[in-house]
């Protein structure tokens, strides 16, 4: 495994590589969701690249940039041992170099959940994406369904501005208890980490009422607040239950539908969704 820095040494190593060419972008701080990204990357591709990335882009004013974990030396072990090809750790200063003033803004898609929430979230997504994939060039990208909207996203992205990239979405890595796998998580102290199950336990009261026949969208997000509503420490910011594709909010689901939410857990956000009907 080779990692580097600037983008030169990139687009040397870059040419070393058999294809096809699968990337991972990740910002690091690594768990077993990432790894199983590099797992189907493996799987599929002949070399995998992954990005080690903390975007200050996607970071809003008031969010945990600087305290974002970060064990570059972890992860660097763990991507070895996965069976990482190439890694890029670029600086800010590479991404952004000074002067910088090139943006990428996808339209309707970015505007509900995370996107009504959280102002250029997904330009700063976008942005470093692109510039991703521009600079690695690779025939396969992988994301995780956990952070389903920017998966949706990088999809559009990929369409609009014809990069010749198939977004690959991989399955939520959850723990035991049903935690979806995140960063985050270790933010979580004993009683909030015990706490944080009940985002997955709400989820999957709304499939059972989905799967016993309730087709109602108010209904089924009723349903997931008043689970949630049972663990005190739990404080939802949003429940969705939208249109799969355009994430457009449902009276009736009549088709694919995602059911997702964002939940303080103390003063840590946690993300989490399921796909009904498909």
């Amino acid at each position: 495994m080779k990692s580097v820095v600037s983008l030169r040494e990139l687009r040397e190593e870059r040419k070393k590589l058999p294809g096809p060419v699968g990337l991972v972008p990740t910002m690091g701080y690594l768990h077993a969701g990432h790894l199983s990204l590099l797992r189907q990357a493996g799987a599929q591709c002949a070399s995998v690249v992954v990005s080690i990335f903390v975007n200050p882009t996607q970071f809003g004013p008031q969010e945990d940039l600087t305290t974002y974990p970060r064990d570059l030396a972890r992860d660097l072990e763990m991507l070895k041992a996965g069976g990482a090809n190439l890694v890029w750790i670029p600086t800010p200063e590479v991404m952004y170099p000074p002067g910088y003033q090139t943006w990428v803004t996808v339209d309707d898609v970015t505007k509900p959940l995370e996107g009504s929430l959280r102002p250029n979230h997904f330009r700063g997504v976008a942005t470093v994406v692109a510039k991703l994939f521009n600079s690695v060039q690779p025939d396969k990208a992988f994301f995780g369904q956990k952070d389903a909207q920017q998966a949706l996203v990088m999809r559009r992205m990929a369409q609009d501005l014809n990069f010749p990239i198939e977004v690959v979405v991989c399955p939520i890595v959850r723990e035991a208890d049903g935690l979806a796998m995140s960063s985050r998580n270790v933010n979580l102290n004993p009683e909030e980490r015990r706490a944080a199950a009940s985002l997955y336990k709400s989820l999957q009261a709304a499939r059972e009422a989905y799967e016993n026949g309730e087709r109602s969208a108010s209904r089924l997000r009723q349903v997931a607040l008043d689970t949630l509503a049972q663990e005190p420490l739990a404080h939802p910011q949003y429940v969705s239950c939208a249109e799969a594709d355009s994430l457009q909010e449902l009276d009736q689901v009549e088709g694919p539908a995602l059911l997702s939410m964002a939940v303080f857990i103390g003063r840590t956000r946690l993300i989490d969704n399921i796909v009904l009907g498909r």
